[in-house]
């Protein structure tokens, strides 16, 4: 199994340094190789064709799915690490942290309302945070004409890094949280100290 996995490895990293095909259809990749989001070393990154010959609608619709995944990301990963700290809200000192607390929460009346405010937030933050009003900017603005703080008030070029400091931090927590879990359920720490949440 171990020589399977090896080989796959040298494998894929090859194919890695294989010249890139040229015959690519260039209007579709042209028309989003200028979008926000498009940054080094990938630059227009789209090794399946996801996007190849999508509108501008459907390009911004992707988009939006990819900034509020990455947003949910970021307070995944923030949550996870402070949770493996130690860090507990008062009354859950005895839950665990990491995947074990899902079932640890299941087992407790109080746990279950948790489970179910859980719910319900995220119900209605996926209401509010959306373009009510047809307000938007960008993809991914939620500002709905009533908060600014200061965005206004930033030049075009400052606007757009930050927009992309956020798609990139978004796609290093989605790829973040998806580690941790998998290294968590795997029982392999990567934490400083060995440390492996729930256990």
């Amino acid at each position: 199994m171990m020589k399977l996995a090896v080989i796959s490895t040298v494998l894929c990293s090859a194919a890695a340094f294989a010249p890139a095909p040229q015959a690519k259809a260039a209007s579709a990749l042209s028309s989003y190789e200028g979008e926000v989001g498009v940054t080094a070393p990938l630059g227009f990154y789209d090794p399946f064709g996801y996007v190849d010959g999508v509108s501008q609608e459907r390009f911004d619709n992707i988009r939006e799915t990819e900034i509020k995944h990455g947003r949910v990301a970021m307070l995944a990963v923030t949550g996870y690490l402070i949770t493996a700290n130690g860090i507990r809200f008062p009354g859950a000192e005895d839950i665990p942290d990491g995947l074990a607390a899902f079932p640890a929460l299941m087992a407790k009346a109080d746990g279950k309302m948790v489970l179910f405010q859980m719910l319900a937030f995220f119900a209605v933050a996926e209401m509010v945070n959306r373009d009510a009003f047809g307000l938007a900017a960008f993809p991914g603005d939620y500002r709905n004409g009533a908060l600014d703080f200061g965005w206004d008030k930033l030049s075009e070029e400052t606007k757009i890094k930050k927009r992309n400091t956020e798609l990139n931090q978004g796609r290093a927590a989605m790829m973040g949280i998806t580690g941790l879990v998998i290294h968590e359920a795997m029982g392999v720490s990567i934490l400083p100290g060995g440390y492996l949440p729930g256990q």
